[in-house]
């Protein structure tokens, strides 16, 4: 739910990118994640909070990551950037 130079910084390793203003506006998510659960994460998670009952309201089992990219790092996990290499949350 990043917005592009978010993603671009960093993001989690095999996530698909779908930024909430797209959502908000119509989009799908791409073919390869429909049909199955989502989770949904922006910096912080006011916008993947949105996100995620957005998904829901359209059929899809979407959940929030709760704190965000910013949680997800503090916990070790790993970010990237567009390249794969070490990325950091922007």
């Amino acid at each position: 739910m990043r917005e592009q130079p978010e993603w671009t910084s960093g993001h989690a390793p095999g996530a698909v990118h779908v930024p909430l203003t797209k959502l908000v506006a119509g989009a799908t998510v791409p073919a390869g994640a429909q049909g199955r659960p989502l989770v949904v994460i922006c910096r912080s998670g006011h916008r993947s909070r949105q996100a995620a009952k957005l998904l829901t309201k359209r059929g899809a089992h979407a959940v929030d990551v709760e704190g965000g990219m910013n949680a997800w790092a503090a916990a070790g996990h790993p970010v990237v950037d567009e390249r794969g290499n070490s990325g950091r949350i922007a």
